[in-house]
């Protein structure tokens, strides 16, 4: 095994680490926009679109990284010694990728109450405005009809 699949294997973890934190930033994104009093599902919309590319691309890194390492996994095991500071790197990396993935799915578990209390509001807010056309559309059709005399004297005798 030669030194440049150590290398790959390191600048995987650095990428992964890198688009963990773009994804932590657009979590903080969504957070701003479902605080806000009225909701903006374009601008929701265009954030859940970049976290999923960016989860695309991370899969895909993933996959890299899982290739190469089963490729080089027992010439590492077999040669620990000779590869001590980029394994303790590696593992540096990964420690800090765990912690990124538990802040991201904290992140992700309160932007989701977070939706779904915009969401519920926004039930509300459309089935007050519901009632109140359906109060309206009645109080019209009453006030239509109070001005309806009916025949007061009709012959029914024919």
């Amino acid at each position: 095994m030669n030194q440049s699949s150590i290398q790959v294997l390191v600048e995987s973890l650095e990428k992964k680490s890198r688009l963990l934190e773009d994804i932590m930033r657009e979590n903080d994104t969504q957070e701003d926009i479902l605080k806000q009093e009225e909701l903006d599902l374009d601008a929701l919309n265009a954030s859940t679109d970049k976290i999923g590319s960016l989860t695309e691309a991370l899969e895909k890194l993933d996959d890299g990284f899982e290739a190469v390492y089963d490729r080089t996994r027992e010439e590492l095991i077999a040669n620990k010694a000779a590869y001590r500071g980029e394994i303790a790197r590696m593992q540096k990396l990964i420690g800090e990728i765990t912690d990124k993935v538990v802040r991201i799915n904290a992140a992700r578990m309160r932007n989701k109450l977070r939706a779904d209390q915009q969401f519920k509001k926004s039930r509300e807010q459309i089935g007050r405005a519901s009632s109140k056309m359906k109060v309206s559309k009645n109080y019209y059709n009453s006030m239509n009809n109070l001005h309806y005399v009916s025949p007061q004297f009709y012959d029914s005798k024919k």
